[in-house]
């Protein structure tokens, strides 16, 4: 197949939504129909032992939910898939803002009960500002939930998206029949069987026929044929075009858990989704059919196999072809790196591949070169902007609770901190180290994941601070730099990266500074524009 053919037939994109809504699920039903699994696993219920095959880590498995981005491909009507299954928990909203970058694509899960929540406004948010193509699968329709108009509604004024619906349910809830899809032209009957793999579907393209009623009941087919008319008239049809660059966003009505409009999803999806789109670096856009190799790293993940303390740096590949063996430029480091396993992904497994293309995910085993951000290149000096470290929100300063292990506590620590779990910064007063987080949920995390991949105890201790702020001086020889640095001696640390960061201890200490040293700039993300 040559490389035009094999960049035609990647789909490479993120599942988002808000915790709870059937992300993982919906996850598992895809991969189930490209035939990745064989039977898909619950998310819910620690008494079962078959876990969700995205959520890998010991710790999702015991929770229930996903606190890293995981990567899953599959082969599906001879395209190649890549499914990014992100965090939906606020507190891991860093790991999925990152994501996003690295996709061609979005499908947001929305519950039916619960209609637009919370995070599904920020990530949605984001991918609009990157005019990222949207997909929406409204999910749980065999429970009680908002009517079909409120929803489309809520995506309209909540989300800001231009909805066009591609399927329409057939009643709610215990009334629920089925789904209309106007996309292929068929009705889909529901019977609540999850062990099936495809529900019957009928071809059925004149809503007038008074084949209807027999299939769905008379009332039924009248309030589905109302319903039809009125959502023809509100909403535009479906235009690939609008959708390719981000205007239109088309939705799907299903029940991920009962498998049912998962396949007309996954074939519309495979129809229109974009193959792999061109990426801005700082210096010039880079298109994906360019003959040489450009990538960049959205994710590091350590201890993905605990019996080998690996470290994996995930790269997306954006234009040209990844080879195993072939010497690439690390543009930050400015020297020639060699792969000889690169892996392509299912979940946890791993397999090492010779050849990978434009769209592509691979995981590179890393023994500390690399940071999330690095870029790697045939040899043109290239840096792909827009994967951010947010600011932190909690600190709490983190302490040896085993000091036999602190060897091991440093190097783990230090792992977590790259792979961007959180942040650590070291005042520049006592060299004490404080963890910084965007969410408390994560303490927890870092806690389990020291003791279980490390073999390391840490305990916290609070520490009160409201805001870290990078700080960036107009010159560092100045007076005023010079006094802001003395007065503010104690609130000064380092991060990782031996940057200055001001750790501010209220909003209003926060302006104070501001106004009093105004040739000093204080950014809330480290990686200023």
């Amino acid at each position: 197949m040559s490389f035009q053919q094999e960049i035609l037939r990647r789909r490479t994109f993120g599942i988002i939504s808000h915790p709870d809504a059937g992300k993982t699920t919906l996850t598992e039903k895809l991969l189930l129909f490209g035939g990745a699994i064989q039977e898909a696993g619950a998310v819910k219920n620690n008494k079962i032992k078959k876990a969700a095959t995205s959520d890998f880590m010991e710790i999702e498995r015991q929770r229930g939910i996903s606190v890293a981005t995981s990567v899953l491909a599959f082969i599906y009507r001879d395209k190649k898939i890549n499914i990014l299954d992100t965090p939906g928990h606020k507190d891991f909203a860093e790991d999925t803002f990152r994501t996003l970058t690295a996709v061609d694509s979005v499908i947001v899960v929305i519950d039916v009960a619960k209609g637009v929540e919370e995070q599904t406004e920020k990530l949605v948010e984001v991918c609009r500002m990157r005019n990222i193509p949207i997909i929406v699968f409204i999910n749980k329709l065999d429970r009680e939930g908002k009517d079909a108009f409120d929803l489309l509604d809520e995506l309209e004024q909540k989300l800001g998206l231009t909805v066009s619906p591609l399927s329409y349910p057939i009643g709610m809830g215990y009334d629920f029949k089925g789904i209309y899809n106007i996309y292929e032209k068929n009705i889909n009957l529901f019977s609540g069987d999850s062990k099936k793999n495809i529900e019957e579907t009928i071809a059925f393209d004149n809503l007038e026929n008074p084949e209807l009623e027999k299939i769905i009941g008379s009332k039924a087919a009248e309030d589905l044929r109302s319903e039809l008319e009125l959502a023809n008239g509100v909403y535009p049809k479906f235009d690939i075009e609008a959708y390719l660059k981000g205007e239109q966003h088309p939705v799907f009505f299903g029940s991920a858990l009962n498998n049912f409009g998962v396949r007309e999803l996954l074939d519309c999806f495979v129809d229109i989704a974009p193959t792999p789109r061109p990426k801005m670096a700082e210096e010039r856009l880079v298109d994906a059919n360019e003959e040489d190799l450009t990538g960049f790293v959205f994710k590091i993940h350590a201890n993905m196999d605990p019996k080998h303390r690996d470290r994996l740096a995930f790269i997306k590949i954006v234009s040209g072809t990844f080879e195993r063996n072939k010497a690439y430029l690390h543009v930050r480091q400015g020297k020639k790196l060699k792969f000889s396993s690169p892996n392509a992904f299912f979940a946890e497994k791993k397999e090492i591949i010779d050849i990978s293309y434009p769209g592509d995910i691979v995981g590179l085993h890393d023994t500390g070169n690399f940071k999330i951000g690095d870029t790697l290149t045939q040899g043109e000096h290239l840096n792909y902007k827009g994967i951010p470290s947010f600011s932190p929100e909690h600190f709490r300063y983190i302490n040896n609770a085993d000091p036999m292990k602190s060897k091991q506590l440093y190097k783990g620590i230090d792992q977590l901190m790259d792979e961007g779990v959180a942040q650590l910064f070291t005042l520049e007063m006592n060299g004490r180290k404080i963890v910084g987080t965007v969410g408390a949920l994560q303490f927890e995390v870092i806690q389990y994941r020291l003791e279980h991949e490390y073999g390391a105890k840490c305990s916290y201790e609070n520490f009160p601070v409201y805001k870290a702020c990078w700080v960036d001086p107009k010159d560092p020889k100045n007076e005023e730099f010079k006094e802001f640095k003395r007065v503010k001696s104690k609130f000064l640390a380092k991060d990782k990266q031996g940057q200055l960061v001001f750790l501010a201890d209220s909003q209003f200490s926060l302006q104070m500074t501001q106004s009093k040293y105004p040739s000093v700039k204080l950014h809330f993300v480290s990686e200023f524009d």
